[in-house]
């Protein structure tokens, strides 16, 4: 992380561009209220019809016992001097209420911390805290931006940043899907030297960074010389549940050890004594089999999957735990899934290292260049694109090594087509090293076609439907 530099008021007048040629809002007190307080800065800002500015003028910490709130429409930039807005209270730090762009730069941003799965922040009729909030409106259109410069978040119970537009704000959920409504918004998400560390540990699905898009509008991510770290959930997880495109790039970024708050060590007395099976036609019965897992500190930790025959007996089944990832995106629908990542480091995570599923008639467009995953649970590197669309992807110069799952996976489970290049890529001791250093999948009617070239595929190759040529 680079260091943090603080700007003086003579530099910050002296920048000002000319959206912001009105005078800046200055915080000139650490009071949680009153005159020259953060709080009567942004709630002067609310009643601008263009955009504001604050800047601090004091540099101790500002402890806060409720959510800082803006409620405008138009763009806000918050200079800070390098100090923290902190709060004990479980609530959230600060919010964009009402879609209004905003632009951080030189805070951090601290809740109370402390949580897991056994101090939750969502029992008791607790509203589980985020760090930095944009909530977008149902009406909103054209973009949407969230800029966040020297910034870090730590210790909330919910998201450590949370972009929504999504007509069911919490209850829109992870994952593909596409649940509830959105606006015809993009967003775009830009951070620089930004670190989201300990968040996301007191309730279930929590992410470092969550942005949620329904609707036309597509997700722009850009990230450099940013870290996320130890968060309950995914590090970074985009989900574009309609139409719209994921695009993204990844610049000497770390993801490490996230995805801990179903945490193995507490939850493994509640797992049942056989968490899994595999049946005959007519040998077992859905009634014989472990029922969902309950009683237990969070009930939601616990995923459960049953296949039938179709005589209703069971297949097989499988219980285990929700654990996450240190990079996760999903695309459904209509749009493409583009990730760059380059120099950057995913290690430690409880599940995946990098998880992207692309599902719909898009397709996927993967790049991982110098880049190392190691240390994961699963796999390090995986894609795969479920419908029509296909998958281009490249590993250049990375390593993937001592992963619990494969080091690196491509797969396309329908007619797309997959293309893959492999270069100086090297994969050892992944799963132990049983065909587990490179998957390549082409399951249906699309052509596979990879290039490896000057790579040490020491674990293994599993590949399946795809020319490899050398």
């Amino acid at each position: 992380m680079r260091k943090q530099y603080a700007l003086t008021l003579a530099a910050v007048l002296a920048g000002a561009t000319a959206a912001q040629a009105q005078t800046p809002l200055l915080v000139t007190r650490i009071a949680d209220d009153g005159e020259g307080s953060l709080r009567a800065a942004m709630n002067a800002a609310t009643q601008n019809d263009r955009a504001s500015q604050i800047v601090m003028t004091v540099s101790d910490d500002i402890v806060i016992d409720r959510s800082l709130v803006y409620t405008g429409e138009a763009p806000l930039e918050i200079i800070g001097n390098g100090q923290r807005v902190r709060s004990d209270a479980n609530t959230d730090l600060l919010v964009s209420a009402n879609g209004g762009d905003l632009a951080i730069r030189d805070l951090t941003f601290e809740g109370p911390g402390r949580f897991n799965v056994l101090k939750r922040g969502d029992v008791d009729g607790q509203t589980p805290g985020k760090g930095i909030f944009v909530d977008v409106r149902e009406d909103q259109t054209g973009v949407v931006e969230l800029s966040l410069t020297n910034v870090s978040v730590k210790g909330v119970a919910n998201h450590g940043i949370h972009v929504s537009d999504c007509t069911l704000a919490d209850d829109c959920g992870g994952g593909a899907g596409g649940a509830g409504a959105g606006s015809p918004a993009s967003l775009r998400i830009q951070l620089d030297n930004v670190s989201v560390d300990g968040v996301g540990n007191g309730t279930f699905d929590a992410d470092g960074l969550r942005a949620d898009e329904r609707g036309a509008g597509d997700i722009h991510v850009s990230a450099n010389d940013s870290a996320f770290a130890r968060v309950g959930a995914d590090g970074l997880e985009l989900d574009e549940g309609q139409a719209g495109s994921i695009h993204s790039t990844i610049i000497r970024t770390a993801f490490i050890d996230n995805g801990p708050y179903c945490n193995p060590d507490v939850l493994a007395e509640y797992m049942p004594h056989a968490p899994e099976g595999e049946f005959e036609d007519g040998a077992m019965q859905p009634a014989d089999i472990p029922s969902a897992v309950t009683g237990t500190p969070d009930d939601n930790c616990f995923e459960r999957e049953v296949s039938l025959y179709d005589s209703g007996s069971v297949e097989e089944y499988e219980i285990g735990l929700d654990l996450d990832d240190g990079i996760d995106y999903d695309e459904a629908d209509a749009g493409d899934l583009n990730l760059t990542m380059v120099e950057s480091t995913i290690s430690g995570n409880y599940d995946e290292g990098v998880d992207m599923d692309e599902a719909g008639a898009g397709a996927g467009n993967l790049r991982y260049i110098n880049t190392l995953a190691y240390g994961n649970r699963d796999d390090g590197f995986k894609v795969s694109e479920e419908d029509a669309g296909g998958i281009d992807g490249a590993a250049i110069g990375s390593v993937s090594r001592d992963n619990g799952g494969v080091g690196i996976v491509f797969e396309e489970a329908d007619g797309g087509d997959l293309g893959v290049r492999i270069g100086a890529v090297h994969t050892v001791n992944n799963d132990d090293g049983d065909d587990t250093g490179l998957e390549l999948v082409q399951e249906d009617a699309g052509n596979g076609v990879a290039e490896l070239v000057d790579s040490r595929i020491e674990d293994g190759m599993d590949v399946e439907g795809v020319r490899v040529s050398r």
